[in-house]
């Protein structure tokens, strides 16, 4: 029987960004489930308050170079690596001067950034692209923040007859980060490409978008949910209850390893 290989798309990781409930998750959660004998591989956008001398990015020339076109402008992909040796885990880094040299993450002290809805776009899509030229295929996708919520939707669609991630199931963990200022009424336009439709994303067009709206239509489009936050949007978590999907309910810091990779493993038992 071959290792399963879970990959982990992740708003934020510690030790790179400050500790918080979803970056300590996703520093320990990969570590944890490798060396329980799965394959993992990790991505988080290089935010410019990342510190590339301190923690030892340094550009995969081979994997960037591809430019990615949002609203009609081309914006050049760039891919860095670092290791975390103590963990033996290597962390890839999503990179592009337009959405990311800015020394703030989400927001600065005038609020959060107006670019947001395209840098997630541009995020998504840079990690899918990325793990292709890997030549890695995930039999987990396990997505974290929502800042990754398009994943779901591109693998559905845009890759739904590419035999590399055909057989990929899509984990999305719903936390208590909630965007404050809502996605334009132009963002359900921005994410149609290649495989998506306006059908797609009927739900998106033309109107401004929340975050449990987002929330929303990535676990439509998921196969399972995890509620990674103890309090989390009462809407969403009934949302999850009600779909139908496989979910897990929030589990505490000293049990959520375990049950995170007891879940994977039900899955992939599981014809979805």
């Amino acid at each position: 029987m071959s290792t399963t290989r879970v990959l982990y798309i992740a708003q934020e990781i510690t030790p790179y960004l400050p500790e918080g409930e979803i970056s300590c998750i996703c520093r320990n959660l990969p570590q944890a489930i490798q060396e329980k004998g799965k394959e993992i591989r990790t991505f988080m956008p290089r935010f410019g308050c990342v510190n590339e001398r301190r923690n030892q990015l340094h550009e995969v020339i081979r994997l960037s170079g591809m430019n990615l076109i949002i609203d009609d402008t081309d914006h050049p992909l760039i891919i860095k690596v670092a290791s975390i040796q103590s963990a033996r885990m290597q962390v890839y880094f999503i990179d592009n001067d337009d959405f990311f040299q800015r020394r703030y993450t989400i927001a600065d002290e005038n609020g959060e950034f107006e670019d947001n809805e395209d840098r997630s776009i541009f995020f998504v899509r840079g990690v899918l692209e990325t793990v292709k030229k890997l030549r890695w295929t995930p039999d987990i996708i396990h997505c974290h923040g929502w800042m990754t919520a398009l994943t779901p939707l591109y693998i559905k669609k845009t890759f739904s007859q590419d035999p590399f991630f055909r057989n990929s199931k899509l984990v999305y963990s719903v936390y208590a980060d909630d965007f404050q200022v809502p996605f334009s009424n132009r963002f359900g336009e921005k994410v149609i490409t290649d495989g998506v439709t306006e059908e797609d994303v009927k739900q998106l067009i033309g109107k401004e978008i929340s975050f449990e709206e987002l929330s929303k239509f990535a676990i439509e489009y998921s196969d399972a949910a995890i509620i990674g936050s103890e309090n989390i949007n009462e809407n969403i978590k009934k949302f999850i209850e009600n779909s139908n999907k496989p979910f897990l309910p929030f589990q505490s810091q000293d049990a959520y390893i375990d049950a995170y990779n007891n879940f994977y493993d039900k899955l992939m038992e599981s014809e979805l």
